[in-house]
């Protein structure tokens, strides 16, 4: 499975790094964004069982939206990674309508290698927009130099 830089930042992006950027991110704010209709797709992945405790609370929020029809939660599972013994837990939440992103994203995901393509399409699918997903490449995916 392919993770993207966008992945590996968000997940533990230095507050620092962070600010550098022309535009907030979506990390810890995927819930409000949904519910404003302004986030399309958010995606949370840990080990099956590995998820913190706060995450987990996190998620509560989110299923309460999902009994109540607003989002589509989809479940998939993929074999450990390099140097783990347990499977990832893929959690997604989509908008009613949006769920094809699922699809998209868990099929972008089996990728074996990574492109900035790939970065690109992760960002388009997660809802940032095209100035957004440009401004993060030129930071941390410059273009090959011939």
């Amino acid at each position: 499975m392919a993770m993207g830089i966008r992945s590996m930042i968000t997940r533990g992006m230095p507050i620092p790094l962070a600010r550098t950027l022309p535009y907030t991110l979506h990390t810890n704010r995927e819930l409000g964004l949904m519910l404003a209709r302004r986030k399309p797709l958010a995606v949370f992945v840990d080990g099956k069982g590995h998820f913190p405790a706060s995450v987990e609370r996190y998620l509560r929020l989110f299923c309460r939206h999902v009994a109540d029809g607003r989002f589509i939660r989809r479940d998939h599972f993929s074999p450990p990674i390099e140097g783990r013994n347990y499977p990832l837990h893929h959690i997604y939440f989509a908008l009613p309508g949006e769920q094809w992103r699922i699809d998209e994203m868990i099929e972008l995901k089996s990728s074996l290698c990574w492109s900035r393509d790939h970065e690109r399409r992760e960002g388009e699918l997660l809802g940032y927009e095209d100035w957004m997903n440009d401004h993060f490449l030129d930071r941390f995916y410059p273009k090959p130099t011939v």
